[in-house]
């Protein structure tokens, strides 16, 4: 009779050291993950002996459990273009790559491009992103049959690219495809104007008054570099951040990507608008643009998460060496030590990556009733042999090839550091 009792579960994780990141950072250093149907059903001290019944259990002895990452920046199928545009300023790769991608792209190559960075980014434990690229239909469905959930959308811009439309046509079809969605669906496309420089001031507010009657996500392109912010206030009179909230386009569904070049006013009207940021440091180095003004914009009380970029700007779809990157650079450039602790760097890839597309609830923390999509990290290996603490040995320490596990929606899609049924 006791056996009536059990909870049952479709997949168990035990011994683990289970991060939740959940308000309170609760942490369970010998932790029991319980999933039913592609959800959280239980999370607690394993000490506690529950008597469980399962299908699957997983042993997560000397390892980290946490939400899978979050990529708030990428363009996932520039995989095709890596290393083709290396060691150039800003404004030569852009022209490199817009004239390869006119002879490259099409809806297929994009879906062969986005699949190899749908299996590099799973491999690494990133289970989400956020992608602006051409013909981004292709790319959620690539990136969907590896268990990457994608949040795209349409990609408004008047500089040559292989996307036939024009832009009436585009915003026409975005339209269309809104609408069959509810408004505000978080399920629905986000629209991506490319950038201040890319469209004129009433393209942008036609953009902005389709996203606020569809009440979708708007994804763009903002004071990536010094040259940028300056050709902006030539067309338009104002830096970007200015431009996009004279024209509509900022707001707590938002996601502006780099935010390397901005003053303290652009600080306080992302702050005022509840905007968020992707920053991405590896991209902004290497293309010389600069360091983004983090701490202040953590201060101002900004949501900043993390970002690759394209593997041509970055080399790598790798969240891992981000996070290490953003809680020692901006030690460095601050000469404050703890400005971006190791805890906050996880928590810019994990929990403020789900806030920025809209998917807080959902995924980013470990909580009954959140989605399971979670990565098991192996912290047994030589390089992490006498670390004391878990922020310090992931921030610090970590690797891709570190991610033992993933799940998904409650199924495993990588097991033992390998893609499953690919």
């Amino acid at each position: 009779m006791l056996n009536e009792h059990r909870p049952e579960f479709d997949l168990v994780i035990r011994h683990g050291h289970v991060l939740t990141m959940n308000a309170a950072r609760a942490t369970f250093p010998d932790g029991l993950l319980g999933i039913k149907d592609g959800r959280i059903t239980a999370i607690e001290d394993d000490r506690g002996r529950l008597h469980y019944r399962t299908a699957h259990e997983i042993d997560a002895t000397g390892c980290a459990v946490l939400p899978g990452m979050i990529n708030a920046h990428t363009h996932l199928a520039m995989t095709l273009f890596r290393g083709m545009a290396d060691d150039v300023a800003l404004e030569e790769f852009v022209s490199r790559l817009t004239t390869e991608e006119a002879n490259v792209l099409t809806p297929d190559t994009v879906g062969q491009g986005a699949a190899s960075a749908a299996a590099e980014s799973i491999l690494a434990g990133t289970t989400a992103a956020l992608d602006m690229y051409w013909f981004s239909d292709a790319t959620v469905a690539a990136a969907a049959d590896y268990g990457l959930q994608v949040v795209s959308g349409p990609t408004f811009a008047t500089f040559a690219h292989p996307d036939p439309r024009s832009f009436t046509e585009t915003l026409r079809d975005a339209e269309e495809q809104l609408a069959r969605f509810p408004v505000g669906d978080p399920a629905a496309p986000a629209l991506m104007p490319h950038s201040t420089y890319a469209l004129t001031r009433k393209q942008l507010e036609e953009v902005a008054g389709l996203a606020q009657r569809h009440a979708c996500r708007i994804h763009v392109h903002a004071g990536e570099s010094k040259r940028e912010v300056a050709q902006v206030r030539r067309l338009h009179g104002a830096t970007p951040i200015q431009v996009l909230a004279q024209t509509g386009l900022l707001g707590p569904k938002t996601v502006i990507a780099h935010a390397v070049e901005v003053d303290d006013d652009d600080i306080e009207t992302l702050a005022a608008t509840r905007t968020s940021v992707a920053h991405c440091p590896w991209s902004n180095l290497k293309l010389a643009c600069g360091v983004a003004p983090v701490g202040k914009l953590l201060k101002a009380g900004v949501t900043v998460a993390l970002g690759t970029d394209g593997a041509v700007s970055s080399n790598g779809l790798d969240l891992w060496s981000a996070a290490k990157l953003a809680a020692t650079l901006h030690k460095g450039v601050s000469g404050d030590p703890a400005l971006i602790t190791a805890e906050q760097a996880i928590a810019m890839a994990t929990v403020n990556g789900a806030r920025a597309l809209g998917l807080a609830g959902e995924i980013g923390t470990l909580e009954v009733g959140r989605r399971a999509t979670l990565q098991v990290v192996d912290l047994s290996r030589p390089h992490f042999a006498g670390c004391r603490d878990v922020w310090s040995a992931l921030t610090y320490s970590a690797r891709p090839s570190d991610v033992r596990d993933v799940i998904v929606d409650g199924v495993q899609r990588v097991s033992s550091g390998a893609l499953i049924g690919k």
